[in-house]
């Protein structure tokens, strides 16, 4: 074990620089002096590591949690015939934010891709017709809430990210998958007031995590319509909440902080002095300088349900960035504490690692080194 932990200590001070590091000699993973502001830098050799994992997933049909709901015998279809484009890497939502993966690094590491196999990957799956398969499923009756909200919004980030790509195939893949994004739309807008009261649980199904990430897209294509829905619910649902208590997170196997989440959505729909006021009631005690939040700890990452917890590093992280960039008080030291957390369970990711992490970690390693910049 100790072997293993000092590799992963070498394999993540190779991926990491700081920008203002003062020792370069050092190796380990928590040299980080908590009176430097410090920044995290996505790396070529580190984004080369994160797309490995999903373009390695993207094909492989099983094993595969399908999810659905049978109406008769004829539902009874393999992965790749129920979802041509998104069968891949364990489970529709991974599949999905798999892809935003992909895209994302190569718009900035065209590199990445010197032979043409990833883009003739995505060419071969993102078409026409494989949308249209995809749409049908989602309109089969008895899978209507199929993926909601989560995979929803993962295949919303997509499409905004796809939309920031200056690039032929990128357009095309982006109008090829407008259809199925367009019925998601209309569907989170009709559910969102029925949605009586949030859902705060720390996996997919958390509230705030998917208002947060619709978000993003609704205004980066402009879509008044839903963001306007986004921000008027999310108001509803959130602006009396007082008193979030940390002290009761992690649970066994969130990969979401309910607290934070929640914190960071706001920070996206409330401004200035109005956000810090309603910070302030809501989870006090991350003004205090001394404020103390420790990274999870995974015993067993080849159980798919514990190794959320790492998860959990990650999208912590996103959301400390998130929260410290938003307030207009002095929360700086928050994002030592998110430097903290994202180089935790860097160390963890890994190739060689078990399927149940490899297949979807990689993705909030990099969500969250996107909130790092």
């Amino acid at each position: 074990m100790i072997a293993k932990n000092k590799l992963f200590i070498t394999l993540i001070t190779s991926f990491v620089y700081l920008s203002s590091c003062t020792d370069n000699k050092s190796t380990s993973q928590y040299a980080i002096d908590a009176d430097t502001i410090t920044k995290i830098v996505l790396s070529a050799d580190l984004a080369k590591h994160i797309i490995s994992l999903p373009t390695h997933c993207l094909e492989v049909e099983y094993p595969n949690k399908l999810g659905q709901v049978l109406g008769s015998d004829a539902d009874l279809k393999t992965p790749k015939a129920l979802r041509p484009i998104f069968y891949g890497c364990f489970d529709w939502h991974s599949s999905v934010h798999g892809y935003w993966s992909i895209v994302e690094l190569l718009q900035q590491f065209p590199n990445l891709d010197k032979d043409a196999a990833i883009r003739t990957l995505l060419n071969q799956h993102i078409t026409p017709d494989n949308v249209a398969i995809e749409k049908a499923f989602f309109e089969d009756p008895n899978n209507l809430s199929f993926e909601r909200t989560y995979g929803w919004a993962w295949l919303f980030k997509l499409q905004e990210s796809l939309g920031n790509w200056d690039d032929t195939d990128a357009k095309r893949w982006r109008n090829d998958l407008q259809p199925l994004v367009d019925l998601l739309v209309d569907r989170y807008i009709e559910y969102l007031p029925k949605l009586v009261y949030p859902i705060r649980a720390g996996q997919h199904d958390n509230s705030a995590f998917g208002l947060s990430l619709s978000l993003d897209y609704a205004r980066a294509v402009g879509n008044k319509k839903f963001e306007n829905a986004i921000v008027e619910h999310g108001k509803r649902l959130f602006s009396n909440d007082i008193n979030c208590d940390l002290a009761y997170e992690p649970s066994g196997y969130d990969f979401i902080s309910p607290c934070l989440e929640e914190a960071y959505f706001m920070s996206k729909i409330m401004e200035g002095q109005e956000y810090d006021i309603w910070l302030n009631k809501f989870m006090a005690p991350i003004f205090d300088k001394g404020f103390v939040l420790k990274p999870a700890v995974v015993k067993d990452r080849t159980d798919g349900k514990l190794v959320h917890l790492d998860g959990l590093n990650y999208s912590r992280a996103a959301c400390l960035y998130g929260i410290s960039q938003k307030s207009e008080l002095d929360l700086g030291h928050l994002r030592k504490i998110a430097d903290d957390h994202l180089q935790f369970s860097l160390a963890n990711l890994s190739a060689q690692d078990d399927y149940m992490g490899s297949h979807w970690l990689g993705t909030f390693a990099l969500y969250a080194l996107k909130h790092a910049q």
